[in-house]
């Protein structure tokens, strides 16, 4: 069978639209993204208009606006124009302001209203990423007038399943469900299947915070409401899933000590990916000077006793990768709300048991090892070092990340990397500090 990009590079409309038949969107997505833009948008301009809309909300920002630099203008309005107002408003959060305003432009007075509106909340608020396009039921109603405010006003929102239910003045009471709409008698009052302790967040409560909400008490969809609890959307469960999953990217891009960047991998341009690491390597090399200004202190005794130069490399090994692992649980129960400031001392006294134990264990091999190779008393002294390594490493690794959330610092820019390079400089001084005092150097 032809391959998939023979078909592209020879232009053959119909082997690709057959290979795209039966395709979910997402799968399209991808394999647009994994192409050049002339090429991505000569297949998009292929599909039907309600495919092409499905294909196109499943691309990150960055390629929805490469495809979008391909078509003219009132294609580009028409594609804009029939996406949803979250999806809408995040890809232009992110387009160059020039770009934004022109589609802005372009769109209907309704559209452009809603997308104003969501690009007004703050940059990572679950404002900037709810749904706008809701239907809520009065509290004072019977399933049958409920469901009839569905059948009416459901084709225009973004689901159903979730409904919200308000008062006279549009304050959100609480939820009920479709499905529990549906099972009902129909003379019974919305009052009495009303989820009055249905979680809600503020617009400007952070996104991140309130799609770990979801996930905590498994919803489909979370209440969006002002300061007076007047309903002004849902966040649905799709969008709070890529919230969830640009945020791990992002902590895990700066664990690896490199900063966050959009686009598909394989794609991304060579330069994007070295500027996105070249900063933090840069910091790190210089941080990485006090390990040589410890050494250099240090001289006399590593020319007393040469065999400690031997085991330098592992004992600041095991510290980083100690201090690594730290670092990553304590971002981790910090992202996920199971670990707050006031949790310190407890975290410090948690890990530092945690390092020692390891230590230990790893002493005992170290120390075993060392002795075959150099002797007891240098022996003594790489197992000393391990336990006190460890402790010290765990203990720091779990700190690190909390006193950054303290002053407004994203822990995970201060975690594996910073951490490592700061376990090797005091590792070494621990180590030379030991064998002053086992080895009397």
């Amino acid at each position: 069978m032809e391959r998939w990009t023979d078909l592209v590079e020879r232009h053959d409309p119909a082997g690709v639209l057959d290979r795209l038949d039966g395709r979910p969107a997402h799968e399209i997505a991808d394999a647009l993204a994994r192409m050049e833009p002339v090429d991505a948008g000569w297949v998009f301009r292929l599909l039907g208009k309600d495919r092409a809309l499905d294909v196109f909300e499943e691309l990150d920002p960055v390629d929805q606006q490469e495809l979008l630099a391909g078509l003219r203008d009132d294609a580009v309005t028409a594609l804009v124009e029939d996406m949803d107002p979250d999806d809408r408003a995040r890809m232009l959060g992110e387009a160059p302001a020039k770009v934004a305003n022109r589609v802005l432009a372009g769109l209907s007075a309704g559209e452009r209203s809603m997308t104003a509106a969501l690009l007004g909340y703050p940059d990572g608020s679950v404002g900037r990423v709810m749904t706008p396009e809701t239907v809520a039921v009065p509290l004072h109603s019977s399933v049958t007038e409920a469901l009839a405010v569905v059948r009416r006003k459901g084709a225009q929102a973004e689901t159903v399943y979730t409904l919200a239910v308000t008062d006279a003045g549009r304050r959100v009471i609480g939820t009920v469900s479709l499905r529990d709409l549906v099972l009902a008698r129909p003379d019974v009052a919305v009052a009495d299947l009303v989820d009055d302790g249905a979680p809600r967040v503020r617009a400007t409560d952070a996104a991140e915070d309130a799609a770990r909400l979801m996930g905590e008490a498994n919803l489909l969809d979370l209440l969006v409401v002002d300061s007076e609890d007047r309903l002004l959307g849902l966040l649905t469960i799709d969008d709070a899933v890529e919230i969830l999953e640009r945020a791990d990217t992002e902590d895990v891009a700066r664990q690896s000590g490199a900063a966050p960047w959009s686009g598909h991998y394989m794609y991304v341009r060579v330069t994007k990916l070295v500027r996105t690491r070249a900063v933090w390597l840069a910091v790190l090399l210089l941080a990485a000077v006090l390990t040589v200004n410890v050494l250099q202190i240090f001289e006399d005794a590593l020319e007393q006793v040469t065999a400690l130069a031997l085991f330098i490399p592992l004992l600041v090994g095991t510290g980083g990768n100690a201090g690594a692992q730290s670092a990553s649980a304590a971002v981790r129960a910090i992202a996920v709300g199971e670990v707050r400031l006031a949790d310190l001392p407890a975290v410090v006294w948690r890990e530092l048991q945690v390092g020692l134990l390891l230590g230990t264990l790893l002493g005992a091999l170290g120390l075993a090892v060392a002795s075959l190779l150099v002797g007891v008393q240098v022996a003594v002294v790489v197992a000393v070092t391990l336990v006190a390594i460890c402790g010290w490493a765990a203990t720091v690794g779990a700190t690190m990340p909390l006193l950054a959330r303290r002053v407004g610092i994203d822990p995970a820019v201060v975690s594996a990397p910073l951490v490592t390079t700061l376990v090797d400089a005091t590792g070494l001084l621990i180590y030379f500090s030991v064998a002053r005092v086992v080895l009397g150097i």
